[in-house]
């Protein structure tokens, strides 16, 4: 990954369509981003449907619990599965931890990745870099891995965030990235899974 510096232009309350959102210096962040394929569009267009005739706060509730079942069923190609871009992406977030942000707690899972984590750079830049790089070397790798990329991507270029209330919610959303794996039955405890700082002093 490149070390040119990004952009320091941090967006403090702004709006992405859905809740507010409070982009700040070392204000801690619980973000997911997934892969391109991992949620059929048709189904998160009959959701927004029937959110639509939902309250806002109740609706993005909804919103959440619905596709995160659907990201551990495991829809898509599921390619960060494979241990060489398993390994890659969270090499990817560990390169610039210290530099660019502060990462607090990950994990990789077979079509999305959880983070929390603290950014010293605006939230969207560190999201580019991390993106770009790896979709860009697991394209390269797909053939030859035997990836069944899809041909119009990698990751989907939206991500959901939300920055941590307080220290409670700070614990729960390390509790909850660790977890993420048992609960889709993928391991029998946190520290069972490879791909996640679980069991590395977090």
């Amino acid at each position: 990954m490149s070390s040119n510096a990004l952009p320091n232009s941090f967006k403090g309350w702004h709006s992405r369509g859905y809740l507010p959102h409070f982009d700040c210096r070392k204000v801690a962040q619980s973000v997911t981003f997934r892969l391109v394929d991992s949620l059929p569009q048709e189904k998160l267009k009959i959701l927004e449907e029937q959110l639509s005739l939902l309250p806002n706060t109740l609706a993005e509730r909804e919103r959440r619990t619905s596709i995160e079942q659907w990201l551990n069923s495991g829809m898509g190609c599921c390619v960060l599965r494979h241990s060489e871009i398993a390994e890659l992406v969270q090499n990817a977030l560990l390169q610039f931890d210290g530099e660019r942000y502060h990462l607090v707690a990950w994990c990789i899972m077979p079509n999305h990745v959880h983070v929390l984590l603290e950014p010293i750079m605006p939230l969207a830049s560190i999201m580019k870099s991390w993106k770009s790089w790896t979709g860009k070397y697991a394209r390269s790798r797909a053939m030859e891995l035997g990836l069944a990329v899809p041909g119009h991507g990698f990751w989907m270029r939206e991500y959901w965030d939300r920055f941590i209330r307080n220290e409670e919610h700070f614990q729960k959303a390390i509790r909850y990235i660790h977890e993420n794996p048992v609960k889709a039955q993928l391991c029998a405890t946190p520290e069972d899974w490879r791909w996640s700082s679980a069991g590395k002093g977090v």
